[in-house]
Formats: structure tokens, C-alpha cells, sequence
């Protein structure tokens, strides 16, 4: 594979943390550049790792990732976007509600389902002996491409999020109920 595939390759695992992060972006209150930068570097950091980890695994386990990663990324976003859907309506203050973002627990979870796609892709580009100098720079691709789709998704889902009010947090989660019903329907048709 040329460089351009590669980085091609790169920035279409981003498009699932894109939305995640508008959903996020919507939720979120102001918060400071520096929390942002950290959720950002989260979701970069965990795309690229997941990439390398899947290509140096390799072909070994790459028929059961692939069995299985759609139902894993469905269930995360399902659960995560039901209980930000549900929040929205709860009584309690919207403040003593925190969104996900803020919880490196959740953060961790989100970053997961939306990455876990990128150990398959890892492991199948091993079965296409893509060397370690060509991982390296598909991984850094990779990771500077999903933190510049984290970011703007942060800052669209936030501005829309100024506009939609206090059911924000109801638009978030069904932003992730959608995209985990995606991955579902993609993988269908991919292997139905």
C-alpha cells in the first residue's frame, strides 16, 4: 500500500469518533482547553494503539475480532447513549449530572467502541505484511487524524449544543444509539 492509502485508511477510522465527539461536544459544559486537549489526546492515543495492537497480533486472532467487535462497539454505545438519553430527563440538576467526557471511566469506554474497528484493521494489515516503518507512519496518521475529528466534533457538538438548550443531553445519546446501530447495519451488509 502507497503512503496516501495509508493515510486514507487513517482518516476513515475517524468518522466514528467524529460523531461520538459531537455527541459529546453537545453534553459537555464549557470546559477548559486544557480538558479538552486531554479528551482529544485520549481518543488519538487509543485509535493508534488499537491499530498497532491489531497489527502486531496479526492474522492470529483477526477471524474473532471481527466476529465479534460490531457487537462490542453496539453494546458500549448503546448502553452509554441509553443513560445520557435517560439523564436528560431526569429531575436531578443538570449539573449534578455529569456527561460522559468527564469521566475517564466512560471516556475510556467511548474511546473503545469507537477503536475497536482499528484491530481489525490493524490485523489485516499484517496479513498484508505491511512493514513496521509503514505501521509507524499509519499509526501516526492514524492518531493526528482521530485527535483534528475529536476536536472538531467537540467544537460543533458543543456549539450545537448552545443552541438545542436543556435536552442536549437527550441529542447526545441518541447520536450514539445511531452509530452503534450503524457499525450493526454495516457489518451486515459487509458479511451478511
Amino acid at each position: 500500500m502507497t503512503y496516501l492509502e495509508l493515510l486514507i485508511l487513517a482518516v476513515s477510522l475517524t468518522f466514528d469518533t467524529f460523531a461520538v465527539s459531537v455527541g459529546g461536544g453537545i453534553s459537555l459544559p464549557d470546559i477548559k482547553l486544557s480538558k479538552k486537549a486531554q479528551i482529544v489526546a485520549f481518543f488519538g492515543f487509543f485509535q493508534g494503539a488499537y491499530l498497532f495492537a491489531g497489527w502486531f497480533i496479526g492474522g492470529k486472532f483477526a477471524n474473532i475480532i471481527s466476529e465479534w467487535d460490531h457487537w462490542v462497539a453496539f453494546a458500549i454505545l448503546t448502553y452509554l447513549g441509553g443513560k445520557m438519553f435517560l439523564g436528560a430527563f431526569s429531575k436531578q440538576q443538570q449539573e449534578e449530572h455529569l456527561p460522559d467526557f468527564l469521566s475517564w471511566k466512560k471516556l475510556f469506554f467511548f474511546a473503545t467502541a469507537t477503536s475497536i474497528d482499528a484491530v481489525a484493521v490493524g490485523a489485516s494489515l499484517a496479513l498484508l505484511e505491511i512493514d513496521t516503518t509503514a505501521i509507524s507512519i499509519t499509526t501516526l496518521f492514524t492518531v493526528i487524524a482521530t485527535a483534528a475529528a475529536s476536536w472538531l466534533g467537540l467544537q460543533g457538538g458543543r456549539k450545537l449544543g448552545d443552541r438545542v438548550g436543556k435536552k442536549a443531553e437527550m441529542w447526545g445519546g441518541v447520536v450514539l444509539i445511531v452509530i452503534g446501530m450503524k457499525i450493526l447495519i454495516e457489518h451486515a451488509i459487509t458479511f451478511g
